[in-house]
């Protein structure tokens, strides 16, 4: 009988990919330059809010009832 449980090689296949830059070739608008700066912003905003609310969770007294 076959071994259907047969460990598989995976290997991981990095290949360095030849550009001189990633995106299009004009520069950003101003609208875009903003519109990037405040998606990092509010993306640092959420980490920072997942990690303090990870903090007071963890250090909160947790009640017993008997």
């Amino acid at each position: 009988m076959a071994n259907i449980f047969k460990t598989i090689d995976m290997k991981i296949k990095n290949e360095e990919l030849d550009v001189d830059f990633i995106g299009g070739e004009d520069r950003l608008t101003p609208e875009e330059e903003k519109a990037l700066s405040e998606f990092f912003k509010q993306r640092k905003l959420a980490s920072i809010k997942k990690m303090t609310k990870k903090l007071v969770g963890a250090t909160k007294p947790k009640t017993v009832s008997a």
